[in-house]
């Protein structure tokens, strides 16, 4: 263990803290039967802020070598509306940059193929690369070629070097995944053609405080953007921001548009607007991230209120989803089989194990109609609509969701025409 106490961006020293969550185990870090029955290693989760260039980051403890490992148990393919937001993002990135056959697409952190299935199907030229073998392996499967491999500026300059320059790279929903962030960034601008454009999609600081996120802080995010740092990030290899968009994706996020500074011109009115608004909310001071710790603390308090009293009431409790989030809030909220029997998760991968920390057994989705459970308790709350959905036959005996994010939510879900509760 080796932590950074630098910032990423400016090596100011990190002495402020923006969240103290604590310590816990590596989130993606399910555990077998037998490893459950072994102790853990649990490891900070203590979030500082730079005070010069006002950077949010977690220092580094726990090596990414170790996080994005062969056995990884994420794959991005089991979330439905997931896999159509990639479908929009390709339809419209194809119309925007009038991208053929003739054009190249490459993906950072491609998982599963996920994305770079649709723009294999548009007849548009494609390569990802993901440092997990496993989900490498399920995109080579899909007939997507991926280079295995963590992208630093060395790794980028080889990939163009056999494949070509990018006249499109996609890095959506890693680069708070990244230790070096300049060496990531760099290899970014190897990638990229001299008059391409990198997208980049991250959840927004401005709403993770908003709507006290802070289960989207584990040992994978290593730093939390707003436009302003996200400006000051992609400069260490030489891009500019060009245009910026608000998504509803993982809770609020911004997809980025960003070129080479020598061909980026100036940035659009939308960059300049948000950066604007930002400032409004204080975020490019310090006064705009302090006090977060306090709106933590009430989550918490809420979600054990309920869970107790539920049991005190003996009402059961279960949960669905087995997201890295879920073991940030589980974790910190202390919270074990005894408040919460179980979990389901869609993704096979993770059934008959146990959640990280809190040794929670992980099963298939039909065990939640076999429970027949009072309350189900969803940790993947950015999905809440598609899951909201899968749930509708809660209702037939008269069971309840619970959300804890960002306020605590009790919600009967509904039936679907034709079904009676019973």
């Amino acid at each position: 263990m080796n932590p950074v106490r630098s910032c990423r961006i400016c090596a100011s020293p990190l002495t402020r803290t923006f969240v103290d969550l604590g310590a816990a185990p590596p989130c993606e870090a399910i555990l077998s039967a037998d490893g459950a029955e072994k102790g853990e290693t649990a490891y900070p989760l203590h979030v500082r802020i730079c005070e010069r260039c006002l950077l949010v980051q977690l220092p580094e403890v726990v090596p990414a070598e170790e996080i994005f490992t062969a056995e990884y148990a994420y794959f991005s393919s089991f979330s439905t509306s997931w896999i159509e937001h990639a479908r929009r993002y390709t339809v419209a990135m194809v119309e925007r940059f009038g991208l053929s056959e003739d054009s190249f697409v490459v993906e950072v952190a491609s998982n599963d193929g996920y994305l770079l299935q649709h723009f294999r199907d548009a007849g548009i030229p494609c390569l990802g690369i993901e440092p997990t073998a496993n989900t490498a392996a399920a995109a080579v499967e899909r007939g997507i070629p991926t280079e295995v491999v963590f992208l630093g500026e060395q790794t980028g300059s080889d990939i163009a070097a056999r494949h070509g320059r990018a006249d499109l790279v996609a890095a959506n929903n890693v680069y708070a995944h990244v230790p070096d962030l300049a060496d990531f960034t760099k290899g970014l601008a190897q990638l990229l053609a001299p008059t391409g454009t990198l997208t980049m999609e991250f959840p927004h600081l401005a709403r993770l405080i908003e709507q006290r996120q802070y289960d989207t802080i584990y040992h994978e995010h290593f730093q939390y953007y707003t436009l302003l740092t996200a400006q000051r990030a992609v400069a260490l290899g030489g891009l500019s921001i060009v245009d910026v968009e608000e998504l509803p994706t993982h809770g609020g996020s911004l997809r980025i548009y960003c070129r080479h500074s020598q061909a980026a011109g100036e940035p659009s009115a939308a960059v300049r607007d948000l950066l604007a608004r930002e400032q409004a909310a204080g975020l490019h001071g310090l006064d705009g991230h302090a006090g977060f710790e306090d709106a933590v603390r009430v989550v918490k308090r809420d979600l054990l209120r309920f869970l107790l009293d539920a049991q005190e009431r003996g009402e059961s409790v279960v949960g669905y989803g087995a997201p890295g989030k879920g073991n940030t809030l589980l974790n910190h909220c202390g919270i074990r089989p005894d408040l919460l029997a179980f979990t389901v998760d869609r993704n096979p991968h993770k059934h008959g194990k146990f959640l990280p920390g809190s040794r929670i057994p992980v099963m298939a989705p039909e065990a939640i109609a076999a429970a027949r459970p009072d309350y189900v308790l969803v940790l993947p709350w950015n999905l809440r609509a598609e899951i909201s959905a899968q749930l509708h036959y809660v209702a037939q005996w008269g069971g309840r969701l619970v959300f804890a994010i960002p306020s605590l939510q009790i919600v009967e879900p509904a039936l679907e025409p034709g079904e009676e509760a019973r």
